[in-house]
């Protein structure tokens, strides 16, 4: 289906506007699928991504700006996110030793063995999506993006 079939217009588009809500429309049917398959975790995508930004660390805690900084979407509101996780207790968080004005977050074996779990179901996610496409197409449709996303 076309951007315009979805969308249903009839007004004519310039391929600039096309690729703005294919890329729109395409991101929020993947996160539509994605949060069904986190739902019964009882996860957001804000608090999925902290948990991997944490494990990512190997063990060691992370701060709240390294944490922002990593994060798909800079707009997270990364204090509230952690306060849902530790509730959960999927991390938990300590003032720095060094610097008392800094907060420490580790993710704890519970947050470790959610993720474990949703590994495989997550892999199988990207590749459904990835599997309409030929392992070159992907190379080349992520050097588009890339080359799309970096402003002049």
């Amino acid at each position: 289906m076309t951007i315009e079939e979805v969308i249903k217009s009839t007004v004519k588009m310039d391929n600039a506007k096309k690729v703005i809500l294919n890329i729109m429309y395409t991101q929020n049917v993947v996160q539509d699928h994605f949060n069904e398959l986190i739902k019964p975790y009882d996860l957001s995508g804000e608090q999925y991504n902290v948990l991997r930004i944490l494990r990512g660390q190997k063990g060691k805690p992370a701060n709240m700006c390294v944490i922002q900084e990593r994060m798909l979407a800079k707009t997270s509101n990364t204090t509230r996110l952690v306060d849902k996780l530790l509730l959960k207790e999927f991390v938990t968080r300590n003032v720095c030793p060094d610097n008392r004005r800094k907060i420490e977050v580790l993710i704890t074996q519970k947050g470790l063995d959610v993720l474990k779990e949703l590994d495989p179901k997550v892999d199988e996610h990207e590749k459904a999506f990835a599997d309409n496409l030929k392992p070159e197409e992907l190379v080349f449709l992520n050097q588009l993006l890339e080359k799309f996303r970096t402003n002049k």
